[in-house]
């Protein structure tokens, strides 16, 4: 089996995180969200990978290259104008090479169990599975009703009200090579408002697998903090740093005797924490970053090689790689990135005024 990772969107609402960094880069649990899904196929058998890439497509070669590094093969798909979900796996169908395809979410946190939902796949005899799992908001969702195991009809981002299910269409498929001749080539084409729909009034056999595991589309800034809380809390099998306790802690980590920290709290390698230092989970800080003397960071999120200097007190902010928050400063619910870190200052000082 190979896989498809879809990584070409412009996560516009994951803004200003994707002012300047691919949604699928963004950094979850100090990696980018897309590495905790190659690690997932790694994890059940996948060799073969291909990426569909649009914009800002350097940021994911540069970082995942050939895939050597994680165990498996790596191409990629470029496309300059975006095709859809179902136009971009059409111009890879020679990738597949005719056998069962499996295609994921470059930008949603999931440990799906792959290898049970592909033996559901191939027992039931459908064209296309897809995974799915029940929300409490459907509204955000495409969602599905089923009749035992087939699909029987499909609904997008339904009004609460209106929502005839609360199984949600996770973007995660495994589908055999006849789909090909069901996606016309060269258009922007979507799986789940028209490839889907279309199957199902052709009488084609669709399936749908209540997964068990975790799975979370990261939509939002909201959204995203809580799925660093949920990894934190262990709801999502994903790799962090070595644990001790309710401290998952790098290699090289130093923290001053006179520092606090109060779990969950993850330290990326590298990490530096000095005297009087206070760090309340949940809160994750990325590799090398240095929290100064009487820092107090609450609910932080903080990727790499950020520096927060002096007395500065974080809560509940999130921090891009590299930034530096001056001594002293006090921040709330903001994101830090390097295009906004001036502006965010700025408007901090003015109201200080």
């Amino acid at each position: 089996m190979r896989a498809m990772i879809l990584a070409a969107g412009l996560g516009t609402r994951l803004r200003p995180l994707t002012n300047s960094v691919l949604k699928p880069m963004v950094r979850m649990g100090g990696v980018p969200c897309m590495e905790h899904a190659i690690r997932l196929l790694k994890r059940h058998g996948v060799e073969d990978v291909v990426v569909n890439l649009h914009y800002l497509p350097e940021q994911v070669m540069g970082y995942f290259g050939d895939g050597e590094r994680f165990g498996l093969r790596i191409t990629y798909s470029y496309e300059e104008e975006l095709l859809g979900t179902a136009g971009g796996f059409k111009k890879v169908e020679d990738f597949f090479g005719g056998g069962t395809a499996l295609v994921v979410s470059g930008d949603a946190l999931t440990d799906v169990d792959i290898s049970g939902f592909y033996r559901f796949h191939k027992e039931s005899g459908a064209l296309a599975s897809l995974a799915l799992k029940r929300v409490e908001e459907p509204e955000r969702y495409g969602v599905v009703i089923k009749e035992g195991d087939r699909i029987v009809r499909f609904q997008e981002k339904p009004k609460r009200e209106e929502a005839v299910s609360n199984l949600a269409n996770t973007g995660i498929y495994l589908m055999e090579p006849g789909i090909f001749t069901e996606i016309p080539g060269g258009v922007f084409y979507d799986f789940g408002r028209q490839v889907f729909p279309e199957l199902l009034e052709k009488g084609r056999l669709v399936c749908g697998y209540e997964m068990e595991g975790y799975w979370c589309d990261v939509g939002d800034l909201w959204v995203y903090r809580e799925a660093h809380w949920d990894m934190l809390a262990g709801k999502v099998k994903v790799d962090l740093p070595g644990r001790s306790g309710n401290l998952w802690l790098g290699e090289r980590v130093w923290v001053h005797k006179d520092a606090v920290l109060e779990g969950p709290v993850c330290l990326g390698s590298g990490c530096v924490v000095e005297e009087g230092a206070k760090i309340k989970g949940p809160s994750f800080l990325g590799e090398g970053t240095f929290v100064g003397k009487g820092v107090v960071i609450e609910r932080g999120i903080l990727w790499n090689n950020v520096r927060v200097e002096e007395g500065a007190r974080l809560y509940g902010t999130v921090v891009a790689d590299g930034c530096g928050v001056p001594a002293g400063r006090e921040l709330g619910e903001v994101v830090l990135e390097p295009v906004t870190l001036g502006q965010v200052l700025e408007a901090a000082a003015a109201k200080e005024e």
